[in-house]
């Protein structure tokens, strides 16, 4: 049998000091994976028809009011239980701000996230990452990118952008619905409750005048 040896002469890069310049480097070309964003309807689509796996990436407390069935639950952002003096200090500020009026859980970035998915998942899996407004998703899909996952979607404005019924949920609260909390909800339904009686009181007033005036004179404004 005849081997056919090929001869290959390598050469070190010459400097070039001509003129000051010097050669240039080579440069590895290196190609990203390309993050795809999509609505409900086509986040539905790559579910159901392209085998798209969902990771929902919200806190403990969003994904037990309402969730998709059968996703992964890997959040982006744990709760922050650790007792160092800034720590407290801080917690105690977002409790009597964010958590009394959101209802936000007190947080900390997830060490595990990415150690977490590759457990359950491996790098050319097909990813549709959601979370409630879409921030936290688009963070977590470029977390992924970096360690080698090609097929990354978000939904743009997460979950609260979704028409009722997209997706088959669990839990107490409509997937839409599930980042509204705190004493903001219980304002807009003392609104709501204000805003009822105020639209009754001048229908009252229009179509029974009299009564109307009668009652005034009853109650005189000082």
């Amino acid at each position: 049998m005849a081997v056919l040896g090929l001869g290959c002469a390598v050469s070190h890069p010459r400097i070039s000091h001509i003129s000051g310049l010097k050669s240039k480097r080579r440069r590895n070309l290196v190609i990203k994976a390309e993050i795809i964003f999509v609505n409900g309807d086509e986040a539905k689509k790559l579910v159901n028809e392209e085998g798209y796996k969902i990771i929902d990436v919200r806190d403990k407390t969003q994904f037990e009011r309402a969730h998709i069935k059968s996703c992964y639950h890997i959040p982006l952002f744990i709760e922050n239980n650790d007792n160092d003096l800034g720590t407290i200090i801080k917690r105690t500020v977002h409790n009597n701000f964010s958590g009394l009026f959101f209802g936000l859980p007190f947080t900390k970035p997830n060490p595990d996230f990415v150690t977490s998915v590759k457990k359950e998942l491996p790098l050319d899996s097909k990813i549709l990452l959601i979370c409630q407004e879409g921030l936290r998703s688009t963070a977590a899909a470029n977390k992924l990118e970096r360690e080698g996952f090609e097929n990354l979607s978000c939904i743009v404005s997460g979950l609260q952008s979704l028409k009722p019924g997209t997706f088959e949920s669990v839990g107490k609260m409509e997937l839409e619905n599930a980042g509204k909390a705190g004493l903001v909800t219980v304002q807009g339904k003392i609104s709501a409750v204000l805003g009822t009686v105020l639209i009754c009181a001048f229908l009252f007033i229009q179509f029974f005048p009299e009564q109307a005036e009668k009652l005034l004179q009853m109650n005189p404004v000082s």
